[in-house]
């Protein structure tokens, strides 16, 4: 393990890093990077009977914040906690999967039997392993889990409830029973809710997007980092339209979508590269690869979400219909689509396959939780389905549900400190 420490101001912060199993099944085989951010608030620093809080970040596949002021959730947690940023495996500096560090591997089944072992179920084993270290034997901490986050420390609360003190999420009960299509399903459903409240919102993008889905079905248009934009590729931008800015984003970006060029009407660079900043899933490709698996319990996922969608033709692009923007689905076409995942496509196809992946969560272990726990979940949020999230809620007796219309998916980037307060009061009856 290796400390280094740095000060804002207000914070001081030390970072860790830990060498875990890359299998915890088998300890003493191959061994990865687990870093991590230790975050306490300078007045407090000497104090070491400050309790601790582990933060599991959304994704999957992105790191914890890179905090650079005293604001937000943060600010909120280190009035009573000792803070742990978890760059969760394969994120941020713990030994990252990239298209580059993936070409390690000679062949895509090679590829796959690394994969496997970054889900919920090994991110909560390294924490487990780190609260050991870091704490001591017997010890405990609060769980703070956002988004695919709160899907980790449900998992946390089913296989090590030892460990945890506390647990608050937001945004991220998952479904622990629903088939993996009905899961797409409910999400489609929401996504076309979203399309409503955008076009209601800014109607003059309807002509907009159709005007942009033409030229591209008319030009070969090659985005700046590689690949093309497809009307399919274009679509995907309403991934962003569960944040509470999300329909900003997108409007804003249409409005600089073309400009007067040497041949005419054409694309803009601006939008072009605007464009490939909204979509991660090159630079974190654990939320291409990965993402169904998230939801898979001793079953494949087959693609879901791209079968699904057949059920929803208002998606389909024509002429003379409005352009439906998709969600937070993952294609099989995205991995010829996208240049930097072109590589992983036979990984990608093996893992869709796949049907051995492990229950990552236990109804009744869940039913006989005594961890206190709160969670907030947001009303009609695209990205975890709301009727999901309130049936895992009741299946805690712990736990304490705030269902709230007045924040999207993002609440804790959004008005962190407000939002953590309330689920800390929460948790200590103070509401």
């Amino acid at each position: 393990m290796r400390k280094q420490t740095h000060k804002l101001p207000g914070l001081v912060i030390t970072n860790h890093e830990y060498l875990v199993p890359l299998d915890h099944l088998k300890p003493n085989a191959d061994k990865i990077k687990v870093f991590a951010r230790e975050i306490v608030a300078a007045e407090l620093q000497t104090n070491r009977d400050l309790p601790w809080l582990v933060f599991f970040q959304g994704g999957p596949g992105f790191p914890s914040p890179r905090p650079d002021t005293k604001s937000g959730w943060l600010k909120r947690a280190v009035k009573d906690y000792r803070v742990l940023l978890l760059d969760q495996r394969g994120t941020g500096l713990s030994t990252p999967v990239t298209f580059q560090t993936l070409a390690r591997f000679p062949t895509a089944k090679e590829q796959v039997e690394y994969l496997k072992n970054f889900r919920a179920d090994s991110i909560v084993l390294d924490a487990e392993l780190i609260r050991k270290e870091l704490l001591g034997p017997g010890s405990q901490w609060t769980g703070l889990g956002q988004s695919y986050g709160g899907f980790c420390l449900t998992h946390y609360l089913c296989a090590a409830p030892e460990g945890l003190k506390e647990a608050i999420i937001t945004g991220g009960l998952p479904p622990v029973e629903a088939p993996i299509d009905d899961i797409y399903r409910a999400t489609y459903r929401r996504v076309i809710d979203k399309n409503s409240g955008y076009y209601m919102r800014y109607p003059e993008d309807l002509d907009k997007a159709r005007e942009i889905v033409d030229y591209l079905f008319a030009h070969e248009v090659a985005l700046p980092g590689g690949g093309r934009l497809t009307p399919r590729r274009f679509q995907q931008l309403g991934i962003s339209f569960g944040f509470s800015d999300g329909f900003e984003h997108v409007h804003y970006l249409l409005e600089n979508a073309f400009v007067d060029g040497a041949s005419g009407r054409e694309l803009s660079y601006t939008f072009l590269r605007g464009f490939e900043n909204a979509l991660q899933f090159e630079t974190n490709p654990i939320y291409a690869i990965l993402h169904e698996a998230v939801y898979c319990q001793e079953e494949a996922s087959r693609w879901s979400a791209a079968r699904v969608l057949a059920e929803y033709p208002d998606f389909e692009v024509s002429a003379g219909k409005p352009v439906l923007f998709t969600g937070e689905m993952i294609y099989p076409w995205m991995f010829d689509e996208y240049k930097y995942l072109q590589a992983l496509k036979e990984a990608a196809e093996m893992l869709a396959a796949y049907d051995g992946w492990p229950r990552l969560y236990d109804a009744g272990k869940l039913q006989s939780s005594a961890v206190p726990s709160s969670a907030a979940v947001f009303y009609q949020d695209m990205y975890v389905e709301t009727s999901f999230s309130e049936a895992t809620g009741k299946l805690v007796p712990s736990m304490k549900l705030w269902i709230t219309n007045e924040y999207e998916h993002n609440a804790i980037r959004a008005d962190g400190e407000k939002v953590l307060d309330r689920l800390i009061s929460m948790l200590r009856g103070e509401v």
